[in-house]
């Protein structure tokens, strides 16, 4: 998808089509979640701390955004790619890998797959998305970044919006482009790279082989190699299972009470709730991430014998762990994750599994029709209708604060 999240901005605020907008935080601790190409040509990029990106780009204009909302248009994005084929892995919200091997008699031949998806995620959901296609993901992916738009000094120009590259030709498509193009190039390997005069993906194809595996190691050193040859046999692995959900807050300033922290805690825990109920997964373990004033982070985390899907169970267990923590320092983050999901609904266990899991799984029980009420009541009216009672003062909805929280001076 093109610059998704600004993209899905943009459909309710067509006043900000062609200035420079970036989702994100707004505060000197704020990070950029995405920007518009305009933003782009002053050098903004996703993660990017956003006291830069204001330098950067003074007449910027941040928005701080709705990952409830992403969430929702992201699936009806995947329900349009789900229509051609069922082999679609989601890399994230906004990218995903299509195997269309079995769909090229129903449908046509590549190029014309590809115009089709993208004329449907534009008619149906107002969304601009850019199409790579190769004999192989890795191929497919880089296709996929030169289909995009250009931002550069003089403008935003359009892309081609599909690129396609045969086979036989990955060679010639992959070794004019700069290596830091490749998978598993970040700036440290990147550097090593450069320091023995590797620049392009050819330079990388002709280096000897045990020179760069004394560089950068044996392994990585076999990888690189290979996809500068364009070898990729890597296949598509649909519907894989989310790893894990979680939500986390950064705050404008250190936080040292500790039932302010609950509160916060409160939100996080009923936003991760809400979408492991939504995704259907059944998390038994959850963590809790603090982040304090000097940067030091901990976590801590408890797994439980049967799932968790209320925030009152998630919070009977997170409880504890926030009470073990000494926030003397002061908290600069906070945030819950949840994973090791089960596959069948949770069954109370006939025995005592201690008194914490048995708390948790009690909630759940409880809590079950009050849960389900709530989850119709966002249904129907939105997720800020109805929402924990200790965080109404706040005004904040849960996760508003994922990239960083906003700055007041820049309303």
């Amino acid at each position: 998808m093109d610059m998704f999240f600004v993209a899905v901005e943009l459909r309710r605020r067509p006043d900000l089509v062609g200035k420079p907008v970036v989702v994100g935080g707004d505060g000197r601790r704020g990070v950029v979640a995405a920007a518009s190409y305009e933003a782009r040509r002053f050098g903004v990029f996703s993660a990017m701390p956003s006291s830069r990106a204001r330098r950067l780009c003074p007449d910027a204009i941040f928005l701080p955004g709705d990952m409830s909302l992403y969430t929702e248009v992201s699936a009806a994005v995947f329900d349009i790619f789900r229509d051609y084929t069922p082999r679609v892995e989601g890399l994230s919200l906004d990218e995903a890998f299509l195997d269309l091997t079995g769909a090229l008699k129903l449908f046509g031949d590549a190029v014309s797959i590809a115009e089709s998806i993208r004329s449907r995620v534009r008619d149906e959901v107002g969304l601009v998305c850019s199409v790579g296609i190769g004999p192989s993901k890795f191929i497919a992916k880089l296709a996929s970044k030169q289909a995009k738009p250009i931002a550069d000094q003089q403008g935003v120009r359009p892309g081609k919006g599909v690129v396609q590259v045969h086979l036989g030709e990955e060679i010639s498509f992959v070794h004019p482009l700069p290596v830091k193009s490749l998978w598993g190039v970040g700036p440290a390997t990147l550097e090593k790279l450069e320091r023995i005069g590797i620049r392009k993906v050819s330079d990388l194809a002709a280096v000897d082989r045990v020179a760069l595996q004394h560089s950068i190691g044996e392994a990585h050193a076999n990888h690189l190699i290979g996809l500068a040859h364009g070898i990729d046999h890597s296949l598509v692995v649909a519907d894989r299972e989310a790893k894990s959900i979680g939500n986390e807050e950064t705050f404008a300033h250190d936080v040292f009470d500790r039932g302010q922290l609950r509160t916060h805690l409160v939100r996080l825990a009923d936003e991760v709730a809400r979408r492991c109920r939504n995704d259907q997964q059944l998390p038994r373990t959850i963590t809790l991430k603090v982040k304090f004033s000097d940067f030091q982070t901990v976590t801590r985390s408890h797994t439980s014998p049967t799932s968790m899907v209320s925030a009152q169970a998630m919070l009977r267990v997170l409880s504890p762990l926030l009470e073990s923590l000494d926030i003397s320092r002061g908290v600069r983050l906070i945030g819950i994750s949840t994973r090791n999901f089960d596959e069948h609904e949770p069954q109370l266990s006939l025995f005592d599994d201690g008194a914490l899991t048995a708390d948790a799984s009690a909630l759940d029980e409880v809590w079950a029709p009050a849960t389900r009420a709530i989850d119709d009541i966002r249904e129907r009216f939105g997720d800020s209708a109805i929402r924990p009672a200790s965080t109404l003062r706040s005004g904040k909805r849960p996760g508003t604060s994922k990239w960083g929280p906003d700055d007041p001076s820049h309303e």
